[in-house]
C-alpha cells in the first residue's frame, strides 16, 4: 500500500495566549477569523504582528487561532538568520530552551523570553490512517515529493496522531521552496 500525504507549507505565524493577546490588541480582544486551515478548528486571524529581533524586524505576520497556553512564534530559517534569532528546530508546542523575541501589535508590545522556534517537520494523521499506515505517535519517518524538476526527500519527520487532526504532512517554506511546492503536492512516506 502506498502511503501518500498532502503536503502543505506553513508560512511564518505566531499562536498567541490570551492574556498576550489583550496586551498586544486590547483588553477583552478576540481574534477574527480570516480563513479556516486544514487542521479542524484552527484558522488563520485577520490580524497581524510585527516579530522583532535583535537584527531587524518581520511585519505583518499572521496569527494562527484559536489562542494557545503559551505564545509561540514559528519561522524559517532563513528569518532566523535574517532577523538575527538564533532558533531552534523543535516540534510546535516545545518552547522550553528555545528563543525569545518582542512582539509588536496595535495596541502594546511583548517581550517573550522563550517560544521562538523552527517548527520541525510533521506529518497530522488521524487514528485511523496511522493504523492504515502502520504508523504511531512519534515514530519518525521520510518522505518523498516529486515534481516539478525538484523532487526531494525529507528526512526526520515527526508522525503526530490525533483524532482531531485532518491527515497533512506540514514544512516551513524553506524546505518547500527547496522542493518547488505550488499547489496540491503529495508525498509517499518511505
Amino acid at each position: 500500500m502506498e502511503r501518500k500525504v498532502l503536503v502543505e507549507v506553513s508560512a511564518r505565524h505566531v499562536h498567541l495566549s490570551q492574556a498576550d493577546l489583550e496586551i498586544l490588541f486590547g483588553s477583552g480582544y478576540h481574534l477574527t477569523v480570516k480563513k479556516p486551515l486544514s487542521q479542524p478548528g484552527q484558522y488563520a486571524a485577520a490580524e497581524r504582528v510585527t516579530i522583532v529581533g535583535p537584527r531587524k524586524e518581520i511585519a505583518n505576520v499572521s496569527i494562527l487561532g484559536p489562542v494557545r497556553k503559551e505564545t509561540q512564534v514559528e519561522i524559517s530559517l532563513t528569518d532566523s538568520r535574517s532577523i538575527g534569532i538564533s532558533a531552534p528546530v523543535k516540534e510546535s508546542g516545545d518552547i522550553i530552551e528555545s528563543a525569545p523575541c518582542k512582539i509588536v501589535g496595535p495596541r502594546g508590545e511583548i517581550t517573550i523570553d522563550k517560544g521562538v522556534i523552527i517548527a520541525k517537520r510533521h506529518i497530522h494523521l488521524t487514528p485511523q490512517t496511522a493504523k492504515e499506515f502502520g504508523l504511531k505517535e512519534k515514530d519518525v519517518v521520510m518522505v518523498r515529493v516529486d515534481g516539478n524538476d525538484r523532487s526531494i526527500i525529507f528526512g526526520d519527520v515527526v508522525i503526530r496522531v490525533r483524532h482531531d487532526f485532518a491527515d497533512a504532512m506540514h514544512i516551513d517554506t524553506d524546505e518547500g521552496n527547496a522542493a518547488g511546492i505550488n499547489g496540491d503536492v503529495y508525498g509517499t512516506i518511505l
